[in-house]
């Protein structure tokens, strides 16, 4: 998360990189399929399924398709063409939901509530956003609100001592919704710029744990009505098509106003980035790919769309 223009470069060839399963899948699909000299029907069917294939999901393989042979059909064209053609038509798909996580400087603190389940990459994405924000001088302070989990209060720490970042934490199975009350009572009146609060993600008891992250919501309210000011739900990318039953559980819950998506670079279902964010039209403000503490970026719709077509 860096504006300078050698880390960009870097940025694009680690994204790329890190899509790497997703588009080989697409390029050599693609590249199998157009081998006659005119785009036909065969060819843009096969497009569609293989698109369907790569998560981009069912509405949007048809749409791409269909402005594929509004704009070529009957038309000589080659793999190149069908990958710049897609790039470009998925970027324009994209870019609606594309918005940075900014932090309202007139919140003390501003509150940012992380959500997702357990394995999804909360916790790290939470101790690479602190890290971020430590960086440009803001005082950051983390709840570890998932008190179930010694692992993930223990994994919060060791990303939060990495960042510098103060981290506030309860007894195991204790109460999460008052530890969250009483860390944003220390982080008021420390004068935080932005609170960030872990939260717990078993989904083995759906209904206990939708309680429990409402239940956290109300306490927020309680002593700030307009908080939390941003909810992030955490998505990893491995989970393809099952990201969606995800967004929708969440959705019930809470207030979701944005998406994280991680582990772009271990899966060839990237693709599910398209279609999450035609169907549920939540900003995505971030992707991860890789573990350091520096690999979580903002998502750029054209640089995604290039790379997902290994272009």
């Amino acid at each position: 998360m860096t504006d300078d223009k050698n880390e960009k470069k870097g940025w694009f060839s680690k994204l790329k990189d890190g899509l790497k399963k997703s588009s080989s899948k697409l390029t050599e699909g693609i590249s199998a399929i157009v081998t006659k000299r005119k785009l036909d029907e065969d060819m843009l069917e096969e497009l569609e399924e293989l698109l369907i294939t790569a998560d981009i999901g069912v509405e949007t393989a048809s749409s791409l398709t269909a402005e594929l042979s509004k704009s070529r059909f009957n038309q000589e064209i080659s793999p190149e063409d069908v990958k710049e053609f897609f790039a470009t038509e998925i970027a324009k798909k994209i870019e609606p939901v594309a918005q940075e996580l900014t932090v309202d400087s007139s919140k003390h603190p501003f509150v940012l509530m992380v959500v997702g389940v357990n394995g999804g990459g909360k916790t790290t994405t939470i101790g690479k956003l602190s890290n971020y924000w430590a960086k440009q001088g803001l005082k950051v302070r983390v709840v570890a609100g998932d008190t179930f989990r010694a692992a993930a209060v223990a994994q919060l720490e060791t990303w939060t001592n990495r960042a510098n970042v103060p981290l506030i934490k309860g007894t195991e199975q204790g109460d999460a919704a008052g530890l969250v009350y009483s860390g944003l009572e220390i982080s008021k009146s420390k004068g935080d710029d932005i609170l960030i609060i872990d939260t717990a993600g078993r989904l083995q008891n759906k209904g206990h744990l939708m309680e429990e992250l409402s239940k956290i919501e109300r306490v927020i309210k309680k002593i700030d009505p307009e908080a939390p000011h941003a909810c992030v739900l955490v998505l990893d990318a491995t989970t393809g098509q099952n990201a969606h039953s995800q967004v929708e559980l969440f959705k019930k819950t809470v207030n979701l106003t944005g998406l994280v998506l991680t582990k772009l670079d271990g899966t060839a279902k990237g693709g599910v980035l398209v279609s999450l964010a035609q169907k549920h039209a939540l900003p995505v403000h971030a992707v991860g790919v890789g573990e350091g503490i520096d690999d979580l970026r903002p998502f750029n719709p054209h640089d995604f769309a290039k790379g997902l077509l290994g272009i």
